[in-house]
């Protein structure tokens, strides 16, 4: 019963900042989007200054009723020091490093100010990431990167930011979660397999493999029993050199291909898992390495930029609304 009437109001809560806080690339934090609210140390402030002025009003102490008033007068400026250190912050997302599934995606925050002044104890966190804090003195940009946890391939929105700060004497917290429209891409979560990809036949230059049925000559091998009598090099026996039998071979591309068909068996993400950690085995060969997915080729190319393309493929296997990822 608690769970729902828990979770009843964090929907309510969620709409009203749906609301309240719309998606933004970039949110200036004022009175509309700015929350404030004595701490735990601050309500323990607050019950202070009630026995001082319980105890000044009883015993009729005037000491003790400037005592109180200079608390009150505290407790009532640091509620302007609290909302002044986050209002007039502009806060925007520059770059969302992709990371693996089951790993972390790395979100660069950028704060903003129209003027340099002082600012400090500033916490910033996704929900379930580590908060981390920053300060502002002297400049007028702050950068602050956040690792964000990565639960499965595709695109993540790490959800609403909170950015809160109990500065300067830690009786009022002040916060407020924006939308940042944030979407990382995840990539699968790599799995490694026993054998690399074998190359293609081709009619042009390549390695050279050994195997029965190919179209290349290979050599000559002294004729074991059970050796196929047409590949016995019947030339060589007329002219008494002895019983050898002929090998063929095909010429294989040095081009090594990361093939959907090569994981019969395997439901979708299994496949998308080891075609990824394929990836990551033969990148270090320095090879050109092609795709073949479902409904996509891309030829065999290297360099950074191929192998970005190669994962953003992986990542966006059948994943809608993938525009600007490609």
């Amino acid at each position: 019963m608690a769970v729902s009437v828990r979770g009843f109001f964090q929907q309510r809560f969620s709409r009203w900042l749906a609301r309240r806080l719309p998606p933004s690339s970039a949110v200036s934090l004022g009175r509309r989007n700015l929350f404030i609210f004595p701490s735990a140390t601050g309500f323990a402030f607050l019950l202070l200054i009630g026995l001082c002025w319980l105890a000044a009003t009883n015993y009729e102490n005037n000491l003790v009723f400037g005592i109180t008033c200079l608390l009150a007068s505290l407790f009532v400026v640091s509620i302007l020091h609290s909302f002044a250190n986050l209002s007039g912050l502009t806060v925007s997302c520059l770059k969302v490093t992709p990371g693996f599934a089951d790993k972390t995606l790395t979100v660069e925050l950028l704060l903003r100010q129209p003027r340099s002044r002082f600012r400090d104890g500033l916490g910033c966190s996704f929900a379930g990431s580590e908060k981390v804090m920053a300060a502002m003195s002297g400049v007028t940009e702050c950068r602050v990167k956040l690792t964000v946890p990565a639960p499965q391939r595709g695109l993540h929105d790490p959800g609403r930011l909170r950015i809160e700060s109990i500065y300067p004497v830690g009786l009022l917290r002040a916060w407020t979660y924006v939308d940042l429209a944030i979407r990382g891409l995840v990539y699968p979560r790599p799995l490694f397999p026993d054998s690399y990809p074998p190359g293609r036949r081709t009619t042009g230059e390549g390695l050279l493999q050994g195997g029965e049925g190919g179209d290349d000559f290979v050599g000559l091998n002294r004729y074991r029993p059970g050796d196929s009598l047409k590949h016995v090099a019947w030339k060589h026996y007329a002219r008494e050199q002895g019983l050898y039998t002929k090998h063929y071979g095909d010429v294989l591309d040095r081009q090594l291909w990361l093939d959907w068909d090569q994981f019969p068996g395997l439901d979708r993400e299994a496949r998308l898992s080891r075609l990824c950690g394929l990836l990551l085995q033969i990148v270090p060969l320095g090879q050109p390495y092609g795709l073949r997915l479902l409904g996509l080729v891309l030829e065999p190319a290297m360099g950074d930029a191929h192998r970005q393309r190669v994962l953003a493929e992986l990542a966006l296997f059948e994943i809608p609304n993938r525009e600007g990822f490609l």
